[in-house]
């Protein structure tokens, strides 16, 4: 769908809240110096889910009981600076993120986690997985490129820059956060309907993420990651966050992608197995777009459960 198409309404936040209903439970936890809302269900080995931009946790209501009913214990986090999550003046840039996440797994009381991320989730699962090893039993990563492919790419690969305007767009200062926010949110709706192949966003999902994004502070703090991963290219914090990704992933990692994502491009995506010295699994997925998880949520959850249950990943 093209993105100028977008529904004539505009939810304002009113007295919307992030603790959206459901069989789920919502709670707080501390990691990292900051507070994290999280949303969780089930009894079992602790699955965390990091949701991608522009979303917060409710992007995988679908696998959260799904995963349930298979026997985990899976918990939903919003990331720092969304939905339900502190918005802190500073301390958007990865590796301290990829802290965040490994302090809820230690503030849920475990030892380690299936940690599965998706867009800047992805990408901050990949930096966890090297920074904090132990935390991270198994990875699965959807619709992100490891950041040394991302980085690569967005220096050479004209498809991939082209591919990320909106990101180059958050480059200017207060111009984004107005436009994220204007008409209720509209541009929101935009991007998730052109960045899915078969429109799978109704109007319910479109609202809720819409409202998501005009909780004050959201828009700017959203946003402030990509800041900091196109100006720290040439800055020695982002030389020296790109040596340390050098590091491999020593854990088994499962990598889904939409075949039809016009983000992240199939061609940045592919590769990340080089990073990785453990079972590693690319599984490109017909006719979806940038959201698996909610344009085929029974194709995705079935990949992910079928390969969280294999055992021989493990030997």
């Amino acid at each position: 769908m093209p993105l100028d198409e977008t529904s004539d309404r505009s939810p304002a936040p009113g007295s919307w809240d992030v603790r959206l209903d459901g069989p789920w439970t919502h709670r707080d936890v501390a990691a990292n110096g900051a507070r994290f809302h999280i949303a969780e269900i089930g009894e079992g080995p602790l699955v965390l889910l990091v949701h991608g931009w522009p979303q917060f946790w409710w992007t995988w209501r679908h696998q959260l009981t799904a995963l349930a009913d298979a026997g985990y214990r899976a918990v939903a986090m919003d990331v720092r600076g969304v939905g339900g999550s502190d918005r802190t003046p500073r301390g958007y840039d990865p590796a301290n993120m990829a802290l965040d996440i490994t302090g809820v797994i230690r503030s849920l009381g475990e030892r380690d986690a299936a940690l599965v991320g998706h867009d800047t989730g992805g990408f901050l699962a990949w930096v966890a997985a090297v920074m904090r090893p132990s935390l991270v039993r198994r990875l699965v990563v959807v619709s992100a490129a490891h950041p040394r492919r991302l980085r690569r790419a967005l220096l050479t690969d004209r498809r991939q820059i082209a591919a990320y305007e909106h990101v180059l767009g958050f480059q200017r200062p207060w111009v984004p956060e107005r436009q994220l926010v204007a008409d209720g949110a509209a541009q929101v709706a935009r991007y998730l309907r052109g960045w899915t192949s078969v429109g799978s966003f109704d109007e319910k999902a479109l609202d809720e993420y819409r409202r998501a994004m005009q909780i004050p502070s959201t828009a700017h703090c959203s946003v402030e990651p990509y800041r900091w991963l196109m100006r720290s290219m040439a800055r020695p914090d982002g030389f020296q966050f790109s040596r340390r990704m050098k590091r491999p992933v020593r854990v088994p990692t499962l990598h889904l992608h939409g075949a039809q994502d016009p983000v992240l491009l199939t061609s940045t995506a592919t590769g990340a197995g080089e990073y990785v010295q453990a079972s590693y699994r690319w599984q490109l997925l017909d006719d979806v777009g940038h959201f698996p998880h909610e344009e085929d949520p029974a194709q995705f959850t079935a990949e992910l459960v079928e390969w969280l249950r294999d055992d021989s990943l493990d030997r």
